[in-house]
């Protein structure tokens, strides 16, 4: 694959100003109010030290949480908890297109980095629809007019159109961070080219994300086999028409299942070589774990994680494959009476040379459970947007950023 947009790498930042849109969207403990998880931070933070040691004045843009929700805060404590993770000092204003926070990106010396408020808080970075309009933003007008070069580092929110993902682009001249171009390399790298077998773990109780994924998968060829785990299995079994109980008909129905029974259908009757159902499950009945095979599932109990036969034909299926894509844990892993499917298979895939791809939340706190986030080539912190990607869907903000390098190259400011 070609180049398809610039990259820190193709310009000179020493004395300018750079817009940088990072998405530092964090869980927020909702009795305390502080940052309970702080991984994007530290990922975004490899772009931002290195504009920084570079001589740029870095100026960098998020949101955090949605108007309404418990979540929509304001972006001090994510600046200190920066300073004190990358042990620089990230300034902190408490506006977004002001006059405050442009009068802050001027007084900003090279290698300084400042970080403006939650971009969520100025309304048109959401309801402002069309591009057109979106450029006539204060938000663009304001911030470009200070800035001279606008690097998109935020991969987790590239799935949406929002005024600082896509408009900045057409305005000035555009690269992604570090975290976009490995975000997009990795993902490309499974999508146009895998070494086979490629093989996906799929799961979770998110059954439309995963069943998107698994139907772009199987209908590309990227997949040599899927292996379908945690709820989107109990959906899968059932659109084969085996009575799972009324318990788990009502878990699958309330997680939106129905509306894709038919689709499955479908796609086993095309792809059924290829996709690979659970022969067995494990239930909870009366506070205990008991395992039983699918042609024979009790009526009132809830499946909660794969059977003994599943999980070692699994494992067995994931040791001989050369690429492996994981989205959605097993089974109820959190409970260590139900977490044997989803340990078992991950480990089996940290003890492979396979190159892996994990994503999705539960996925990446199920692997520092079991202590194998080391083990995968790459995790992503893409949720969403990986997903999107996954499921063959395109991405906003990637699309903006390859626009902004053609009109670039034929103007022949590129390459």
């Amino acid at each position: 694959m070609g180049k398809e947009f610039f990259t820190l790498d193709d310009f000179f930042f020493d004395g300018k100003t750079v817009l940088v849109r990072v998405d530092i969207n964090s869980p927020i403990d909702p009795e305390t109010g502080s940052l309970k998880e702080i991984t994007k931070i530290k990922r975004h933070g490899e772009t931002l030290l290195e504009l920084a040691e570079k001589g740029a004045r870095v100026v960098a843009l998020s949101h955090q949480g949605r108007e309404g929700e418990s979540d929509f805060v304001p972006l001090k404590q994510h600046a200190k908890t920066a300073s004190e993770l990358l042990g620089v000092n990230i300034g902190y204003v408490d506006d977004v297109c002001g006059d405050k926070a442009v009068s802050a990106i001027k007084r900003l010396k090279p290698s300084e980095i400042l970080l403006l408020e939650n971009v969520r808080f100025v309304s048109e970075e959401t309801k402002v629809k069309s591009l057109k309009e979106q450029l006539k933003t204060n938000l663009v007008r304001n911030l470009s007019t200070v800035s001279d070069i606008f690097v998109n580092d935020a991969f987790p929110a590239a799935h949406r159109s929002h005024v600082s993902l896509i408009a900045f682009t057409e305005v000035m001249p555009s690269a992604a961070g570090r975290v976009m171009e490995a975000e997009v390399k990795a993902l490309s790298s499974i999508m146009n080219d895998p070494e086979r077998p490629c093989v996906y773990l799929l799961g979770g109780s998110k059954i439309d994300d995963s069943f998107r994924v698994a139907e772009n998968a199987l209908k590309t060829g990227i997949a040599d086999k899927v292996l379908v785990t945690g709820l989107l299995a109990v959906a899968f079994v059932a659109a084969r028409g085996v009575d799972v109980g009324e318990v788990n008909k009502r878990l699958i129905i309330s997680k939106g299942a129905s509306e894709y029974i038919e689709q499955t259908r479908k796609l086993m009757d095309a792809f059924g070589d290829k996709i690979k159902l659970p022969l067995d499950f494990a239930l909870e009945i009366n506070g205990e774990r008991v395992e039983a095979e699918v042609g024979s599932l009790p009526h009132n109990a809830q499946i909660k994680d794969l059977g003994e036969q599943t999980i070692s034909e699994f494992a067995g299926i994931l040791r001989k494959a050369k690429t492996i894509v994981i989205n959605g844990p097993a089974g109820v892993y959190e409970d260590d009476r139900f977490s044997k499917g989803t340990e078992v298979l991950l480990k089996a895939i940290a003890e492979t040379q396979a190159f892996s791809l994990a994503g999705g939340g539960h996925t990446l706190e199920a692997l520092e459970k079991f202590g194998v986030s080391s083990k995968i080539s790459y995790v992503s912190t893409g949720g969403k947007a990986m997903l999107s990607l996954l499921a063959g869907e395109k991405l906003p903000a990637v699309e903006a950023l390859k626009k902004a390098y053609l009109r670039a190259v034929s103007e022949g400011k590129g390459e």
